[in-house]
């Protein structure tokens, strides 16, 4: 870690120096690039009413994927659209860090620059608690917000899907998009990618505490995993995290950056689309705003949703698309009948379990300011350090009870203090695993407040509304505890944070679930993939809008159920299968793939 103390008055000057020269190489290289995008733009973009092949509504995990992909063939052409600003200022990542330093991730949960600032109504089984949902609204949306963490969920989530109607999307047709996509640090095998454009990479701090943590896992006899994302989800062990050469690498990073030269795509910002554009049951295009100017653009083939579990929805019902009874309520006239469109809401839950640490050695001091300098300054010179991880570098998948087939409880450990989402800063040495059911039956729903698309929707995630997502929640609680009392924990352990030592009966431990829970960013669902005979179905498996035509929505927004695990690389395996579906390409495929199975189910680890 770079000391300005060490480097002396004319190193810090030096120093400085040679960030300013980065930064302006950096912006010299933007204009270059930006001056040959407008030269090179497609003759469509200056039509007074432009059209292209396809108009892709969102440019976050999916709507970038989709992006790059429709744009490889040069005989079509693609108008992204997104509410929000580019990710880079200048086109630098130093200038835009922020987004791109993996260790200022809290940043962005504190304001609404590129963040759609959601909030939930008063939860009815949380103490009405109104719960804050970040959402992104910027280039690469929520991946250019997240904690990184790269997590596929179970093979047995895609099996599920395809039992709730979702045709085609079993683990072994969805395997092949994950390698497809990906491009791991580790090498290519059956189940990793090792040539695809979503780098994936493994923690480099090797600190002590998430060593303790996954020692502590096995003692506690929990099987250690070598790969979450591989054939064995169950048990502890190392996370990836979609982080490359120190940097935050989002989909905008992966996938729509290399493609902005192409003359086939148009990527446009600062574009809030409030309505879909239809000739009888057809999409045709879509109505924006930009710089306070009401603007349309027409697809000759698709238009295509991929504003993530809030935007896609809502758009659907500003433009009519969606339950008629509420629709004609506000005043908007129907265009089909959907009534699934906002339905079967379904969200990760967690909590907080924290432990004072007794030796100085967590997350603590570098969150002073002098110490916070060094390290900025260590990764604007090297993108090293401690700036360049999110530090949830292990965790775990474990089953709550005997019985379970595969893991429905996750782990992230951090070894850092977590207040109020990372808006307020960490007081006192001390680590903490988020913890949280992966498959809870609580399920919510979204509605329009209004007609003005200015207005965000009605969110009711409707969180622990059964008995059993309660009972799962105390399990969590007592399992993490657990893990924390190994001895591995012995040199580290002080006294408990949270829940703290008062709270031991089952009641007390509801009653703090209740009052500290949180959302783990994992809205889905909202627009579910099912047959047509399914009454809350919105698209059918090829992801197009059922009852319209040339209308699709890609993004998790339709998942049938959420997976068990984190969303940004299931909603990045969706969109590269669609694309695929989209261009009449055959489905990839990997029969008989082997999945880990427990040796017994009559035990719980």
């Amino acid at each position: 870690m770079l000391s300005l103390a060490m480097v002396g008055q004319a190193g810090a000057y030096r120093l400085v120096t040679g960030i300013w020269r980065r930064f302006m190489k950096d912006c010299r290289c933007f204009t270059t690039s930006a001056s040959h995008r407008n030269a090179s733009s497609s003759p469509s973009a200056s039509q007074k009413t432009p059209s292209y092949s396809y108009v892709v509504i969102g440019a976050g995990s999916a709507g970038c994927v989709l992006a790059n992909r429709l744009t490889e063939d040069p005989q079509e052409s693609v108008c992204l659209l997104e509410a929000g600003p580019k990710d880079k200022w200048l086109g630098s990542s130093r200038l835009s860090w922020k987004i791109h330093m993996p260790a200022a991730l809290t940043y962005n949960l504190c304001d609404d620059k590129y963040n759609w600032y959601y909030h939930t109504l008063p939860q009815a089984h949380m103490n009405n608690r109104v719960m804050y949902w970040p959402r992104g609204r910027v280039w690469g949306g929520s991946s250019s917000l997240n904690a990184m963490v790269y997590i596929r969920g179970h093979a047995e989530d895609y099996n599920r899907w395809q039992r709730e109607g979702a045709e085609g999307w079993d683990y072994e047709h969805c395997l092949p998009y994950f390698r497809k996509a990906q491009c791991h640090e580790l090498g290519e095998n059956r189940y990793r990618g090792g040539s695809g454009p979503l780098r994936v990479s493994r923690g480099k701090t090797n600190h002590p505490l998430h060593k303790a943590f996954i020692e502590a896992g096995q003692q506690a006899g929990y099987p250690f995993t070598d790969d979450m994302n591989g054939n064995q989800q169950e048990g502890v062990g190392w996370m990836d995290m979609t982080i490359y050469k120190g940097k935050r690498w989002s989909s905008a990073s992966a996938y729509l950056r290399p493609a902005l030269g192409r003359p086939n795509l148009k990527a446009k910002v600062h574009c809030m689309t409030t309505k879909i554009l239809f000739d009888g049951k057809r999409a045709v295009g879509v109505e924006y705003v930009q710089s306070g100017e009401k603007k349309r653009v027409f697809a000759d083939k698709e238009v295509i949703l991929s504003g993530g579990a809030v935007n896609s929805p809502q758009l659907l019902m500003l433009s009519g698309v969606g339950n008629a009874d509420d629709l004609k309520d506000l005043g908007i006239p129907v265009i089909q009948h959907l009534p699934g469109v906002g339905n079967n809401l379904q969200d990760h839950l967690e909590i907080y379990v924290q432990q004072q640490c007794t030796q100085p050695i967590t997350l603590y001091k570098a969150q002073k300011p002098f110490n916070m300098i060094k390290i900025g300054l260590e990764w604007m010179t090297l993108f090293t350090g401690y700036g360049a991880t999110a530090h949830m570098e292990s965790g775990g998948f474990i089953r709550s009870r005997p019985g379970v087939a595969h893991p429905d409880i996750q782990f992230h450990f951090l070894p850092s203090q977590v207040i109020d989402h990372g808006r307020v800063p960490s007081q006192i040495e001390a680590y903490q695993v988020h913890v949280g059911p992966m498959r809870s039956t609580s399920i919510g729903w979204m509605k329009l407040k209004s007609p003005n698309p200015m207005d965000h929707p009605i969110i009711d995630p409707n969180y622990l509304a059964t008995d059993i997502d309660v009972w799962e929640f105390r399990q969590c609680v007592k399992l993490s505890r657990e893990l924390f009392a190994q001895r591995a924990f012995d040199p580290f352990r002080g006294a408990e944070v949270l829940p703290g030592p008062q709270v031991q009966s089952d009641a007390d431990i509801d009653a703090f679930v209740r009052q500290k829970a949180d959302s783990a960013y994992h809205p889905s669902c909202t627009c579910k993939m099912g047959s047509a005979s399914d009454p809350m179905a919105v698209v059918d498996s090829n992801a197009r809008v059922l009852g319209l035509e040339r209308l699709r929505v890609v993004d998790a927004s339709i998942m049938p159920s959420v997976v068990s695990g984190n969303l940004n690389a299931p909603t990045i395996m969706i969109a590269e299968k669609v694309a695929d579906i989209i261009r009449g390409w055959p489905p990839l495929a990997d029969p008989g793939v082997p999945v880990y199975q427990p040796p017994t189910l009559e035990t719980q680890r």
